[in-house]
């Protein structure tokens, strides 16, 4: 499971921080910190569950970022598209299964999510899609 927090801004030492406090660990390879969408290199922090927890990445991407974007299209496009969430299902779990290996496993995955993109991308034009607005971030004020 993936799951994109929206920030406005990377703060690397305070998000890290805080997201230790309630168990979540850094991912320490290089690329869960910069990635590459819509011609820009963008930053990001991936984080993962204690050992033993329900496996899970959560990603913070900054809003507006061309990779935030991305994301966003991503999960749209597979929302409204059956087929496409069928096929993509099946891949992604023939996939697990026959290469255990997280950095192999991410490079047969990387060109087969773009050939994807562009169908998503074809499909934002058709139906107008935009990305979501962020929400702002509540805030609460200090006990007094």
């Amino acid at each position: 499971m993936d799951i994109q927090v929206r920030v406005t801004a990377i703060h690397e030492a305070r998000q890290i921080g805080l997201l230790a406090a309630i168990g979540l660990r850094c991912r320490p390879e290089p690329w869960n910190r910069v990635e590459h969408s819509g011609g820009e290199e963008c930053r990001k922090l991936v984080f993962a569950p204690p050992a033993g927890a329900r496996r899970c990445n959560v990603h913070l991407r900054r809003e507006g970022d061309p990779n935030c974007r991305y994301a966003l299209l991503f999960r749209d496009y597979l929302r409204a598209d059956q087929a496409a969430r069928r096929q993509w299902g099946a891949f992604k779990q023939r996939l697990a299964r026959s290469v255990p290996d997280l950095l192999d496993y991410g490079q047969i995955k990387a060109p087969a999510t773009e050939i994807l993109m562009i169908a998503a991308e074809r499909w934002a034009a058709a139906t107008g899609w935009q990305p979501p607005p962020g929400r702002p971030a509540s805030r609460t004020s200090p006990a007094r």
